[in-house]
């Protein structure tokens, strides 16, 4: 595997998407980034000492400004908080890619890197009842109704800054069912997929 590859995950909420973040990271012998960009980001601009799971929740209240896509928002002279903390959370994602190897789970990081050499996404979803099973199983009182209520504030998130449609076949390289597979086996799916493109290119 080439020593600059970047490889982003997407994943509904529920899926598995964060342990097999984790688990192809350690194949790769790479970091997995996933919020510490959301604090890096804080820090760059000036609200280190605001609660980041404020700043976090509010990045999904994207008022009425009516904008969408990182062009159209970095246009603006005056970018409320949320707004500074995608721009800065993108630049810190483009920053980390050119270090290196490396996972990256969300944060748009599929479209931040879209146009990066080397660079593979993926869409990691999940039947209804094998969220459920997860959400009774590691979510404490969590319901399947919660799980799919925060996907959904994903995935305007998503299209909100990207223009795009979260989940669209079109915007990934590959997309994998966890409820038919191990994550261990998806992970291993994935870089063989990766190491396939590779050496084809």
């Amino acid at each position: 595997m080439l020593k600059n590859t970047i490889i982003s995950i997407s994943r509904q909420y529920g899926s598995g998407g964060k342990e097999l973040s984790d688990i192809l990271a350690e194949k790769m012998k790479v970091r997995c980034y996933d919020r510490q960009i959301l604090y890096l980001a804080a820090q760059e601009i000036g609200a280190e000492s605001v609660d980041i799971d404020s700043v976090n929740k509010l990045a999904y209240d994207r008022g009425n400004i009516g904008l969408g896509g990182i062009t159209g928002v970095m246009g603006m002279g005056n970018i409320p908080v949320y707004n500074q903390m995608f721009l800065e959370q993108a630049r810190i994602i483009q920053k980390l890619a050119m270090q290196g190897s490396c996972v990256f789970l969300g944060r748009c990081s599929d479209y931040v890197l879209k146009e990066y050499e080397n660079h593979y996404s993926f869409f990691i979803y999940a039947d209804r009842e094998f969220k459920e099973k997860r959400a009774k199983e590691l979510y404490g009182s969590a319901t399947v109704e919660e799980l799919e209520k925060e996907d959904k504030n994903r995935a305007e998130y998503y299209q909100y800054y990207t223009g795009l449609k979260r989940g669209d076949c079109n915007n990934y390289d590959m997309m994998l069912n966890t409820s038919r597979i191990s994550l261990e086996d998806a992970a291993e799916l994935i870089l063989a997929y990766v190491e396939k493109r590779q050496k084809d290119d």
